[in-house]
Formats: C-alpha cells, sequence, structure tokens
C-alpha cells in the first residue's frame, strides 16, 4: 500500500529521541521531507537513514512561520500534504483511509481535512475524554496559515501558534485517528505549556487579536473560548461529559493538567492587567 499523491512534511528541532518512530510509522509514503530547524543533535542524519529529504529553515522572525513556510519553500512535489509534528504519525486505519482518499483527491473540492488525535499523556494512549483536532492534511494551493499581529507575543515563535490553517474551500472530516505520541518526561508538557500560557494570556489583552485568533479556531475551540470558568468547565467536560475517568489515572492527570494549563492562563492574564493599570 504506497501513498504517492500525499507528501509528508514533519517538523523538527533536535528530535532524535523520536524521530526514528516517527519515520518508521511513515514507510508506505512515497515523499517524505523533514523541515528541521538547525538541530544541534542527531535528528538530521536519522532523517535521512530513513530516506526522508531535510530541509534547513531558519526563522526571521517574521511571517510566514514554519509550517506556512515549509508548504511554500521545502519543494513539496504534491499538492496535498499531511503536516506533522515529530512525535505525530497516523494510525493503521487512518493509512488505510488516506490510502482510499488518494484516489480522488484530483476531483476533490475541500481545501483540508481535520483529523482527531490519539494523545499520549502519562505513558498512556488516551482513547476517552477531550480530544484534539487538527487540520493536519491541507491542500498547500486552496489553504493558508493566517499571518497574525502576534509577532511580539511570548512563548510561542516560530511555528505558528494555536490556530488552524484557513480556507475559503470546504474543510472535509477524516475518520480515523493521528497518534501524537508524546514519550517526553511530563515535565516537558508542563513546561511547554507554561510557554504556551504566556502566549495566550498576551492573547488577552487585545481583543481585536484575541477575536481573530478565535476565528481561526476549530469550532469546537471557538466555542470553548467563550466559556466562562474555563478550569473548571474543561474538568468536567473532558473526565466527566467526555468519560475521561474512562483512562484511569492517566486520564485524570490529563484532564488535571489541561484544567491548570487554563487556571495559568487566567492568573497570567490578570497579572497582566493589574501591570497595564
Amino acid at each position: 500500500m504506497k501513498i504517492s499523491k500525499i507528501s509528508v512534511v514533519i517538523l523538527t528541532k533536535d528530535e532524535e529521541a523520536t524521530i526514528a518512530q516517527t519515520l518508521s510509522e511513515l514507510d508506505n509514503f512515497e515523499e517524505l521531507i523533514v523541515v528541521d530547524s538547525h538541530s544541534s543533535d542527531r535528528t538530521c542524519e536519522i532523517a535521512e537513514s530513513f530516506g526522508a529529504r531535510v530541509v534547513s529553515f531558519r526563522w526571521n522572525g517574521a511571517y510566514p512561520k514554519k509550517k506556512q513556510w515549509a508548504l511554500d519553500n521545502a519543494g513539496v512535489s504534491n499538492e496535498w500534504v499531511l503536516l506533522l509534528d515529530a512525535d505525530e504519525y497516523p494510525t493503521e486505519a487512518l493509512k488505510q483511509e488516506l490510502y482510499l482518499l488518494e484516489r480522488t483527491l484530483l476531483t476533490r473540492r475541500e481545501g483540508a481535512f481535520d483529523i482527531h488525535l490519539l494523545y499520549r499523556f502519562g505513558g498512556k494512549l488516551l482513547r476517552h475524554g477531550h480530544v484534539v483536532t487538527k487540520r493536519s492534511l491541507v491542500h498547500r494551493h486552496r489553504t493558508r496559515f493566517p499571518e497574525v499581529a502576534d509577532l511580539d507575543a511570548p512563548g510561542i515563535r516560530e511555528v505558528e501558534g494555536h490556530y488552524q490553517p484557513v480556507s475559503s474551500a470546504p474543510i472535509g472530516q477524516l475518520r480515523s485517528r493521528l497518534i501524537h505520541d508524546d514519550r517526553d518526561p511530563v515535565s516537558s508538557w508542563f513546561a511547554r505549556h507554561n510557554r504556551y500560557s504566556d502566549w495566550e494570556a498576551h492573547l488577552a489583552l487585545d481583543r481585536t487579536l484575541k477575536k481573530d485568533i478565535a476565528s481561526k479556531r476549530t469550532r469546537k475551540g471557538r466555542i470553548f473560548d467563550a466559556v466562562p470558568f474555563k478550569p473548571l468547565a474543561f474538568f468536567l467536560y473532558a473526565f466527566v461529559a467526555r468519560g475521561g475517568f474512562l483512562d484511569g489515572r492517566a486520564g485524570l492527570d490529563y484532564a488535571v493538567a489541561l484544567s491548570s494549563y487554563y487556571w495559568q492562563i487566567g492568573v497570567k492574564t490578570r497579572e497582566l492587567l493589574r501591570n497595564a493599570q
């Protein structure tokens, strides 16, 4: 089962611990491209050993950021691109779905497809609770990551923030999942989300920017942006309403961790407001 009409682009920076696992799961895609931010470890060497073509990226502090730059400049040969982080790869069911989909890609009118993630947290793949959705399969000429006024925001720099690529064409939804195989220590998760919450708090002070970015999130994300008491609301949604408790301790830890992330955003936003006054 070879997939030839969908190129895979993987974004990396110092990912030698995960890139081999990811690429080993992508051997049925004919075109693999790794866009690397000058890694100081063996990421590029490992990628090339799996037959991937490595393209170097250095952010110049402006737009386009890394994802859009990769779509424009990495020399992708296909119009359709599966855009992945270094620890993401498709399930077998998703590979089969993509194989069947590519037969009709030349006549499809969609601009992109949303894919649900199967997330690993605390050493366990979480099959219940909150599900992250990413617009990971994109048509290079019908879809584009927006340029928003966040260049001076802390927390997120060379890679686009928590918003989706936009398209005037319809957006499809794939049934199968993409595995987000996060095997880093949980301290890395908290460090990343500490930076992300800096970015989110910065946005909260600029209503125009916050509204602009909210419009570029998924429908689920837009709804949640408007929910009050987010830490408590998220915990009840993820752990109770969505059955996160069925994942046991890992499900509880994930629900508490993300609830604390929203609490962090609130605390930092209130601090910024006090300082501004």
